[in-house]
């Protein structure tokens, strides 16, 4: 996984609006901190996926930006009410489905996009790695990167560094399961 989330833990507003994040109010100077071994950025983690498996709320929000950010990649949108004729995308009803898709295709890397699908990910035990892009603001209140966990889920720091405020984090997670289709 590879998302962006306010440092109180939000990846969106209540409504979905991810506002802070991709037009920031101005505010003061951020100092750029590097760490031995710096986090990958999107421009080098994108085109190293072939799969992403997002929500229907990602999904939509997507649908506002200028342009289909995802071209040449394999979209999977995990939904249980999502009706469309996108032809750029699978729905698939449920977790089982996706991953079976994801095997049938043959996925290599797959990007898990979306706070409920990420939690789902992350609560079978199928997420591998997580880069968090953490912004210098806190919202109060949205929808919850991580949400409520069943156990403990233990990371080790591999990556970290800062820009423009943001401090870049990401973990190895200690899968409690070995399983042949991992996603990031």
């Amino acid at each position: 996984m590879f998302i962006g989330a306010s440092l109180d833990g939000y990846i969106a507003r209540p409504d979905g609006n991810i506002d802070w994040l991709t037009d920031p109010a101005p505010g003061p100077s951020h100092a750029t901190i590097n760490s031995s071994t710096e986090v990958e950025g999107w421009d080098s983690f994108f085109p190293s996926i072939d799969h992403l498996v997002m929500g229907r709320g990602t999904y939509e929000k997507v649908l506002t930006f200028d342009g289909w950010p995802y071209d040449g990649k394999q979209v999977i949108v995990l939904s249980t009410t999502l009706e469309t004729d996108d032809n750029r995308v699978t729905v698939v009803r449920t977790l089982a489905d996706a991953v079976q898709r994801l095997h049938e295709n043959k996925a290599a890397q797959v990007y898990v996009d979306g706070g409920q699908v990420i939690q789902t990910f992350l609560r079978a035990d199928l997420i591998d790695e997580i880069s968090i892009g953490w912004a210098p603001v806190l919202i109060g209140s949205g929808l919850s990167l991580f949400g409520l966990l069943e156990s403990d889920v233990q990371l080790s720091l591999v990556a970290s560094n800062s820009g423009g405020g943001m401090v870049n984090a990401t973990y190895r997670v200690h899968r409690r399961h070995s399983t042949p289709n991992q996603a990031n």
